[in-house]
């Protein structure tokens, strides 16, 4: 995401870990055979430079980062929230969001949505409703997923749809249609028109996919297709961008081409190129040849000309106070050099945003690694 141009995006579907403890795989002989995912959280699995940019830069967020209850929460909600924020870059004025959760984590998540896209662009807390087999637990059964519709557009993208109508509202509510008597040039009723029913409530009742759907590909977390045509017909109109974060077996990336929408799919699996070729082939009956993979990050074009990066030390050096950001010794501006955050192999870029001072000490010792291995050997 780092290297995808700022307001490029008119819709964004995301279906990330839920923070369940669990990890999954794919079964063997399953078409997502090799797909696996852990969904166990530690301040390990967090860059130590998320952090400082959080609590620098984004004070609401981190403040909902602390109240979490947990060392494991506050980790998943900081590898969330450094992605939610190039989200929020990526998301056009008019765009929105959807963020697919369940009980586990959507009360923080949604508190992070709120610092990240402001609490006033909140649309919907969207409910899937869905039948499974039974546990025997002492409670409710527990089946429904919670989905998070946000957009701060005025003008959002939203085509309504509408539910059938329920016998009892037909019998009360006949669609009527007033036409011109051509004889009398009067007024006459015409009743039992057909009528398009309710606009769509916020309860979702779609069946989640069974053993046996054509769709099913093996991958543990997938999602039916129709729940995600409804979210992109929703939201979007042909020709629109669609992106996918966490695009799995590519269902998203299905829905969207089946609804002629542009689309974008990312994944840390490589089975998941596997996945987008295959479904586009059999479900769609497409040739990929229109499908780009690629393994590199891209180079954003929406920057400009910017300025050569050591041009910004005077402005780094007022914002540091002049501090080297890795040992925290202050220095004089002779003794500080300029330094990526996010290195360029990675997707940084020479805008400010991304670029530090640090001492010629600091410097060699991180190279061209995260600030976590810097930090890291600052405490040894």
């Amino acid at each position: 995401m780092r290297g995808m141009n700022s307001e490029s995006v008119d819709l964004i579907y995301l279906d990330p870990p839920f923070n369940s403890k669990a990890n999954y795989a794919a079964p063997i002989g399953s078409e997502a055979a090799e797909a696996e995912f852990k969904d166990t959280w530690s301040l390990n699995d967090v860059d130590v430079a998320w952090l400082n940019l959080i609590e620098a830069k984004h004070p609401k967020l981190w403040r909902v980062i602390q109240a979490a209850m947990t060392k494991s929460d506050k980790s998943y909600l900081i590898y969330m929230a450094v992605r939610l924020l190039e989200m929020h870059r990526l998301l056009k004025p008019t765009g929105s969001i959807y963020l697919h959760c369940d009980l586990t984590m959507s009360h923080y998540l949604k508190l992070v949505m709120d610092a990240v896209f402001s609490r006033n662009a909140f649309q919907n807390e969207v409910i899937w409703s869905y039948r499974r087999w039974p546990s025997k637990q002492p409670r409710f059964q527990r089946m429904h997923d919670v989905i998070l519709f946000y957009s701060q557009a005025e003008n959002l993208t939203f085509n309504i749809e509408f539910e059938p109508p329920s016998d009892s509202y037909l019998k009360r509510f006949k669609g009527k249609t007033q036409v011109l008597d051509p004889e009398s040039r009067s007024r006459k009723l015409i009743v039992d028109e057909p009528t398009k029913g309710l606009p769509r409530r916020d309860v979702w009742d779609i069946s989640i996919l069974a053993g046996s759907s054509k769709e099913r590909t093996g991958y543990r977390t997938q999602k039916p297709l129709a729940l995600l045509r409804r979210i992109i017909a929703a939201s979007s109109n042909e020709g629109d961008m669609v992106l996918d974060p966490f695009c799995g077996c590519a269902t998203a990336c299905i829905a969207a081409e089946d609804l002629e929408r542009q689309w974008v799919g990312i994944d840390l699996s490589p089975k998941a190129e596997e996945l987008v070729k295959s479904r586009l082939e059999k479900e769609l009956s497409l040739f990929t040849h229109k499908t780009v993979c690629r393994a590199d990050v891209p180079r954003r074009t929406d920057l400009g000309d910017l300025p050569f990066y050591r041009s910004h030390k005077p402005t780094l050096y007022g914002l540091q106070e002049g501090n080297c950001e890795g040992c925290k010794t202050h220095f004089e501006a002779r003794h500080l050099e300029v330094d990526y955050i996010i290195d360029r192999d990675s997707g940084g870029t020479d805008h400010i945003g991304n670029l530090q001072l640090l001492c010629s000490s600091c410097n060699r010792i991180k190279g061209n690694r995260g600030m976590e291995y810097l930090v890291a050997k600052l405490a040894a």
